[in-house]
């Protein structure tokens, strides 16, 4: 084991009887005769990146605890140390905050919201590798993350549902959302177009659509995207497996606000509406797969976002989530 590092045990943590047998997610603290410093957990990053990359590729999520990490600043300084290149927030439906540097606020949606699973940014073709979460200010209860192994919920549903993952495999999955002007904190999908793609210039936001291969239709307050048909189904390659790379669940059970339609957010490729009850019965998958790890104050987690997807549990405030998207 690593000198920096000491891998440890957690409540919550999944053990997979793969060969290799691993814990999911792997968690390290401070190696007890080593610093907690943030100076030397930085240090200890860079010099520790091969151990540390390796880790992620076997269990896809690290949860870093006990370091000295306190502030958006310290969290900012720890995503740089990994040397990931950053990934702009374009396209990403979350109403979010730049706080510093890279750091954004997680989804600013209300506490009594829950937001269902997804991979970040599946609905379109750019999308991060990797994701870092932080634990600013420790919810007053719930408020969890929970995260779910993504080739675990594929070979789920292939089992139960061929004919359908079939479908999905083939013809992909079309995502359609209304947008307002502005953002709308209301709401889990309320940023407006205007942040969405980082203009007020509505050619702009046309050029910055079809880069990603998204149709735009204007009306008089807002915009419909359309998105797709896109993959549903992804082979990660760094990992020789099939993974669940999508926002079916996300958006047919949760894209809900003044605007937005959840049944009608996402249907088959070939514009054939979802069926519902295999829907919910992949939510549930999702559920009976996930694990959820009640945040404490100072913990970073790293997900890598090919592997794992990603949800969020209501809460009572307070509960500061902080994050940091990476290409």
């Amino acid at each position: 084991m690593s000198s920096s590092f000491k891998e440890i045990q957690i409540q919550h943590q999944k053990h997979y009887s793969n060969i290799p047998s691993f814990p999911f997610p792997s968690a390290l603290s401070p190696n007890p005769f080593s610093s907690s410093t943030l100076s030397f957990f930085t240090d200890s990053i860079i010099a520790q990146k091969p151990f540390l990359d390796s880790l992620l590729l076997k269990t896809g999520a690290i949860l870093f605890r006990g370091f000295d990490v306190n502030t958006a600043k310290d969290f900012n300084d720890v995503v740089e140390a990994f040397g990931f290149e950053e990934l702009p927030y374009v396209g990403g439906a979350a109403p979010r905050t730049n706080v510093v540097g890279r750091v954004f606020t997680a989804n600013e949606s209300p506490p009594d919201q829950k937001i269902p699973f997804h991979h970040e940014m599946a609905q379109v073709p750019e999308f991060p590798s990797k994701l870092f979460f932080f634990c600013e200010v420790e919810p007053g209860s719930g408020g969890e993350t929970p995260i779910v192994l993504s080739h675990v919920v594929y070979e789920r549903m292939k089992e139960r549902y061929p004919d359908f993952v079939e479908k999905i495999e083939e013809h992909g999955l079309i995502y359609t959302r209304v947008l307002g002007e502005e953002d709308d904190p209301s709401s889990p999908i309320g940023r407006g177009w205007k942040s969405t793609f980082l203009t007020n210039d509505k050619s702009v936001a046309e050029q910055r659509a079809a880069k990603l291969g998204m149709t735009l239709e204007w009306f008089e307050d807002g915009v419909k995207t359309i998105m797709g048909p896109i993959p549903a189904i992804k082979y990660d390659k760094s990992r020789n497996r099939k993974i669940w790379f999508n926002s079916m669940v996300a958006a047919y059970t949760g894209w809900k606000d003044a605007r937005n339609d959840p049944v009608k957010a996402v249907t088959f490729g070939d514009g054939e509406p979802l069926p519902g009850d295999i829907i919910y019965d992949c939510l549930k998958i999702l559920e009976e797969e996930s694990l959820a790890i009640p945040w404490q104050k100072g913990d970073v987690l790293l997900i890598d976002n090919w592997a794992v997807l990603h949800a969020r549990r209501s809460f009572n405030p307070p509960r500061r989530v902080l994050a940091s998207l990476c290409k």
